[in-house]
Formats: C-alpha cells, sequence, structure tokens
C-alpha cells in the first residue's frame, strides 16, 4: 500500500508539472507555457514594459521571451 501511495504522489506530480496553460474563453488569447516564468509576473512585466496588451506583437515577443506563446482560441 505505501509503495502505491509513492507511486500515486510521484505520478500525480509529474502528470501537473508538464506544461501550463491560460485559456480565454473562444475569440480570445490562450497563452501556453512550459518551464515558464509564472504567467501573471510576466504579463504586468510586459504589459509595462510594451504599453501594449496582449495582441501587440511587442507584448508577443516579450512573453516568448519569458517561456509564453499564445494562440487564438476558436
Amino acid at each position: 500500500m505505501k509503495r502505491f501511495m509513492i507511486l500515486a504522489a510521484l505520478s500525480a506530480t509529474l502528470m501537473t508539472s508538464g506544461c501550463v496553460t491560460i485559456n480565454g474563453a473562444e475569440g480570445e488569447v490562450a497563452w501556453h507555457g512550459e518551464g515558464a516564468q509564472p504567467f501573471a509576473a510576466a504579463r504586468d512585466t510586459c504589459r509595462a514594459s510594451t504599453g501594449q496588451g496582449q495582441l501587440g506583437e511587442a507584448f508577443r515577443e516579450c512573453m516568448a521571451a519569458k517561456g509564453w506563446t499564445r494562440s487564438l482560441v476558436l
């Protein structure tokens, strides 16, 4: 039983540590990051440094430098 609990905990950790996705509603932008900086901090830093929203090219490049890519939710 102890071996099973350890295996279950390890499996849960591995399944949740691989990729982070911040999804939007239909027609909005979704951000995906693997090994990326925390989303809220990256977003706030990029907004402040570029003065642009999520659809601006400079904002997208800033987020990419922090490990985040975007796609449009259809």
